[in-house]
């Protein structure tokens, strides 16, 4: 039986988050007015995420917020009351990246179920297994994981420890999102910077031309020519034991987030009807470049950086050996 994977949106602000519900996705995942990534995106206040939550509910949809601050000692001032607030609007998860935050939601909030960020950088079955013992019941795994990678991680790790994976939007050049650039052009502290201050890059030999940076919860982007996309390989991410597909982009407006969302709503539904006969429809695409400007990439996931190349796709699902479900099976057979 293949398993059943959630696909996860972001929202940067309540309008957001309903459209992203309403276009297909499972979940959402925004950032509240504090113990967040300090972003350009809209937060949400306390009355944002209590009706949004309600809203996700009603529909049988889930909502996560994200703490993913990488805290100093002052940073905790409030967070037990924060903590107590979320619980109270009965968010479903959170999205944490740091044990002393993972230590004080297990102290005041111990029912609350916590899942694993990127920003921790999990990159293999070892780790995944170390926050397995702290109560982790789901990890983000790096993006600069391939696919072989992702499937020998779970292979690797008990079946109840759910694996999320970004498979659309920005690409970070800082490693795992942790933020770089910004931490010496404004602040030294990586949480946080002025959002006054806006900066370029400009090549040496193209001058007068100039590339924007920007980041939000995920990182810093600078070079980020092109955008992941992995709509494609629907069925060799499944395959590979992933649990949750994760779309990047709470920058992004409403109309980018439906349109998306909607494109890998279709196909992951299309697999699941006939899995056999299942063939991608390429006109798909058309969709998912509505509102974008980049090209795409299937970053780390085919174990070389590779531009959206049809001709390369096809070459290379025929050297995709993933299917999570025979692999586990063969474990066990063996461990018996």
């Amino acid at each position: 039986m293949i398993n059943k994977v959630e696909l996860q949106a972001p929202a940067r602000d309540l309008e957001t988050l309903k459209i992203a519900l309403e276009a297909g996705a499972d979940s959402v995942y925004i950032g509240g007015e504090s113990f967040g990534m300090k972003t350009s995106s809209k937060d949400f206040t306390k009355e944002d995420i209590i009706e949004g939550v309600n809203f996700a509910h009603e529909r049988g949809k889930k909502v996560y917020v994200t703490i993913n601050l990488l805290p100093h000692n002052q940073d905790f001032i409030g967070l037990e009351k924060y903590l107590l607030e979320l619980e109270e609007a009965n968010v479903d998860a959170l999205i944490i990246s740091e044990p002393g935050v993972l230590e004080t939601i297990n102290k005041v909030t111990p029912n609350m179920k916590l899942y694993l960020g990127t920003l921790a950088n999990v990159n293999n079955y070892a780790t995944a297994n170390f926050w397995y013992d702290f109560g982790i019941r789901r990890i983000a795994v790096s993006r600069e994981l391939s696919l072989k990678e992702i499937q020998g991680i779970k292979a690797n790790i008990p079946f109840d420890m759910e694996v999320e994976a970004f498979v659309h939007g920005g690409m970070c050049m800082s490693y795992s999102g942790r933020k770089l650039l910004t931490s010496y052009i404004s602040t030294r502290d990586i949480n946080l910077y002025s959002e006054d201050k806006k900066y370029n890059l400009v090549e040496e030999k193209r001058p007068g031309e100039y590339c924007p940076v920007y980041e939000d919860e995920n990182g810093t982007f600078f070079f980020s020519s092109r955008d992941l996309c992995m709509i494609e390989f629907i069925p060799e991410l499944i395959k590979s034991g992933l649990s949750s597909f994760s779309i990047e982009g709470r920058k992004k407006d409403a109309d980018y987030i439906e349109n998306v969302v909607k494109a890998y709503r279709k196909v992951i539904d299309s697999f699941y009807e006939d899995p056999e006969n299942y063939k991608f429809d390429e006109s798909i695409m058309n969709e998912i470049r509505k509102g974008n400007k980049r090209e795409y990439t299937t970053g780390f996931y085919l174990d070389e950086t590779k531009i959206y190349d049809e001709e390369y796709f096809k070459s290379i699902k025929n050297n995709l050996d993933i299917d999570y479900v025979s692999h586990v099976k063969e474990r066990n057979k063996n461990e018996n």
